[in-house]
């Protein structure tokens, strides 16, 4: 073993894997010193295009092999299945941020779209989150009056609106508009509220209400 290898697996025992470099840990991951530079250098130093990328191609940079490219990617899968069971583990939610982080694990990377309501009571707390469509990479359709059917089910009395956008670009397109409008406008039909809608894309979300679109 290398002494930059040893001295990386020293430093995760004395100081904990938090005060390891990213290239530090991949370089753990990969049991290689090299190969790290090359990853991060392929995918702009970010952590969340390496994950991201395809075992394919992944394979390939810097002469990585199946192997290790398999290695990384069930980390990466790991980590997104951590950070959804923690965000999964919420039972109220208060911010768009919070909503954002509840549901960019498992959609962030999704190659097609789907659509989400998360069921709140009055006091912010989680009722039910309920996926309501799923679509292609262009768009999804979704149905109001299921939406609002199923809110009265649970007696919600308000909603928030989540789904993905596969391109990329999470600002909202006309239909994204359209659908706001009508599912607010059906759901204030039994006093029910449209608290947010928001859009999850790898580049981050966009919120209705922090942009001023959702009174």
């Amino acid at each position: 073993m290398a002494d930059n290898l040893r001295n990386t697996i020293d430093k995760l025992r004395s100081r904990g894997a938090e005060a390891l470099t990213d290239e530090e840990l991949l370089s753990l991951l990969v049991e290689d010193e090299a190969l790290p530079a090359a990853l991060m250098a392929a995918c702009n130093g970010s952590l969340a295009e390496l994950a991201a990328t395809k075992i394919e191609r992944l394979r390939m940079i810097g002469g990585l092999g199946l192997h290790r490219a398999q290695r990384l990617v069930a980390a990466a899968e790991w980590g997104r299945r951590v950070s959804a069971d923690v965000a999964s583990r919420a039972v109220s939610i208060h911010t768009s941020a919070e909503v954002a982080a509840l549901f960019r694990p498992q959609m962030e990377h999704l190659t097609h779209e789907e659509c989400w309501v998360v069921h709140l009571t009055s006091s912010n707390r989680i009722l039910e989150r309920q996926r309501v469509s799923q679509g292609g990479v262009q768009g999804t359709v979704v149905d109001h009056r299921l939406v609002v059917k199923r809110a009265l089910e649970l007696l919600s009395t308000q909603l928030i609106l989540v789904h993905n956008h596969p391109s990329g670009a999470a600002e909202p397109s006309a239909q994204d508009r359209v659908l706001t409008e009508r599912i607010a406008k059906a759901a204030a039909l039994f006093d029910i509220r449209l608290l947010d809608h928001l859009i999850i894309s790898s580049s981050g979300y966009f919120s209705f209400l922090e942009s001023g679109l959702i009174a």
